[in-house]
């Protein structure tokens, strides 16, 4: 038969999964296939149109590239040859649909699994066919969907790997989540920043992110809000799965938790109640670290600051208010003179070298008695873990007895928060134990911040600086452009400082002992024997 007399045909070759291109009965063994079909037919195959996607659907982007190629040359009449049904549609809706697309567009369905036809007897075999392709698909969701669950429910977790988290194949636990480093580094300083105040919003923590060269992100090379949503309420970064649409209740993980438990619980707290903090402007930068955090002393609205240049060409850097309706509108404040008087404050707030020593020896002195502290704690954790699971146990016995379905389901809440409360107390248990790490370890960055708080001011990086700025005050700072700053609120570390920098370090008697630990915090009140007169004598 001559070139010219060949019929035209067009194959059409579909898969489930991109991955399944390469695999098994992939697009390539469909193609060679139907190939050596049209070969034998005697037709000239001159196009190509692929698929990898579910075939339960009918809209398609090879599909209808097919479609429109069929219609342009529609006087030809084209052949469209298929491996076999199922790679047509897995859904009888869906054959159906485009059987009928198929042939207004002028197109003729062969292939050498099946012979179509349009006699009553060739249709009914058709549709069987295709109902039965239905099944399989619809069989196949149901099998992975209860593997999925079984396994969810044996605390691993089976959906697409979280940024922070990668899939490796282990000989006993099979394919599970591990940390991927540096991004697990990055998720957890995210996470945690945001649990402890550093990043006061989601913009911050979304910023911080944008900055970090190794986190991935889209193609358009931009971190989007929605990523760092799901990032603070997954609980899996936390070590558990949960998944309530198929009856999966919250539960221990097999794979490695990022952070802890309470700091998740931490983060849903704020996320809940929000922050009263002024979060750090996002258009902080290296020239302006203070702009946005110092507030005009006249109108209370954060300073602003901007490059100026002078006739003869020269760049000066100024601070200024911006408020219209402020006295100081657009007046003016040197760089120089602000930043200057705010490192002069820090240097104020800096420790005598023999007060810091009494601060870093109460503080050692509470770290050694830590594990009396912490047998007291595991038996008192283990008391009310075993007061939970006697309630959850006579929950399930009224669960059994009751007969309405709103008491049932009012049973299984109640049963669901004390699971979730005995998650939290396991969690403290394992956490409450003798200290391992020793004192000058665990606590010799924070020391030498409160030592030196104005050697993160002399920091080169932004970030350094905007720590500083949210861990030695407690609020935005006010500035007057006569006067220079005002009494800041400072951070409680620091207040705690002020009342040793009093110079009164004799043994303290009840009621100022009681009013320097409370600005030290609750940690002295709990070992009451160790005071600042016995700091004083170490």
């Amino acid at each position: 038969m001559k070139t010219q007399d060949k019929k035209e045909a067009v194959i059409y070759a579909r898969v489930s999964h991109a991955k399944q291109k390469i695999k098994g009965g992939g697009l390539d063994s469909q193609e060679t296939r139907c190939r050596e079909f049209a070969a034998y037919k005697g037709y000239e195959v001159v196009a190509v149109f692929k698929d990898d996607m579910s075939g339960g659907v009918a809209a398609r982007p090879g599909m209808n590239a097919m479609l429109a190629f069929l219609n342009k040359h529609r006087k030809k009449s084209p052949v469209v040859i298929i491996d076999d049904i199922s790679r047509l549609a897995r859904g009888l809706e869906a054959h159906l649909a485009l059987r009928t697309s198929i042939s207004s567009a002028g197109g003729t369905l062969e292939s050498p699994s099946i012979e179509f036809g349009e006699d009553s007897d060739s249709q009914l075999i058709e549709n069987m066919l295709a109902s039965v392709a239905q099944h399989h698909r619809q069989k196949n969701a149901e099998q992975t969907k209860n593997r999925m669950r079984a396994r969810m429910m044996s605390g691993y977790w089976v959906f697409q790997a979280p940024v922070g988290y990668r899939y490796e194949r282990h000989p006993i636990h099979k394919n599970w989540l591990v940390p991927h480093e540096p991004v697990a580094a990055l998720v957890r300083e995210a996470i945690e920043g945001f649990a402890s105040g550093r990043f006061d919003t989601q913009a911050e923590v979304m910023r911080f992110l944008q900055d970090q060269p190794d986190f991935p992100r889209p193609k358009d090379g931009i971190v989007q809000n929605e990523r760092v949503f799901v990032l603070l309420r997954q609980k899996v970064y936390a070590g558990y799965v949960e998944n309530p649409e198929w009856g999966v209740t919250l539960r221990k993980g097999q794979h490695e938790p990022l952070v802890s438990w309470e700091t998740f619980r931490k983060v849903q707290e704020r996320l809940t109640r929000g922050s009263a903090k002024a979060p750090i402007r996002k258009d902080m930068s290296e020239d302006f670290p203070l702009r946005g955090f110092v507030t005009c002393c006249e109108c209370d609205k954060p300073l602003t600051a901007a490059w100026a240049r002078s006739k003869g060409g020269k760049r000066h850097a100024y601070y200024y208010c911006f408020n219209k309706e402020c006295d100081s509108y657009r007046k003016s404040i040197r760089r120089d003179d602000i930043e200057g008087r705010f490192e002069a404050m820090l240097e104020t707030m800096q420790p005598r070298a023999d007060v810091f020593e009494v601060v870093r020896s109460v503080f050692q002195n509470l770290w050694e008695q830590r594990g009396s502290y912490a047998q007291a704690r595991t038996a008192k954790l283990k008391g009310e873990i075993a007061s939970i699971e006697s309630q959850i146990e006579g929950l399930l016995d009224r669960i059994v007895e009751a007969q309405n379905a709103s008491v049932i389901s009012a049973y299984e809440r109640r049963i669901s928060n004390l699971e979730a409360q005995k998650l939290l107390l396991d969690e403290r248990l394992a956490g409450a134990q003798t200290p391992r790490t020793p004192f000058r370890t665990k606590f010799e960055h924070a020391l030498n911040f409160l030592k030196s708080p104005v050697s993160l001011w002399f920091s080169e990086s932004i970030e350094d600086k905007r720590r500083l700025l949210r861990m030695a005050f407690a609020g935005r700072i006010s500035y007057c452009r006569e006067g220079g700053f005002r009494t800041p609120k400072i951070a409680y570390p620091f207040r705690a400082l002020e009342v040793f920098q009093s110079g009164k370090l004799e043994m303290a008697h009840p009621a100022r002992f009681e009013r320097a630990t409370s600005a030290f915090g609750a940690g002295l009140r709990t070992y009451p024997n160790c005071t600042i007169g016995h700091a004083r004598a170490r």
